[in-house]
């Protein structure tokens, strides 16, 4: 059994630093994890898709660092 645990907006917010709309705009831009619907309008991200965002967030500057 999965026991992936789910992220509402609030932690997403506080985790990666980035307002709602910052969030919603890189969703359509393709640049941001998609949520998943958790029922009715509610939805939630997988919190490794967005632990994976946050480590290629870390590796591309990293990455940066070095060729510059």
């Amino acid at each position: 059994m999965n026991a992936e645990r789910l992220l509402r907006l609030p932690e997403i917010r506080s985790r990666v630093g980035l307002s709602t709309s910052t969030i919603y705009l890189r969703m359509d831009q393709g640049t941001f994890p998609k949520p998943i619907s958790i029922g009715g309008r509610l939805v939630a991200w997988t919190e490794s898709d967005i632990q994976k965002w946050i480590d290629n967030r870390i590796a591309e500057s990293e990455s940066k660092r070095r060729e510059g």
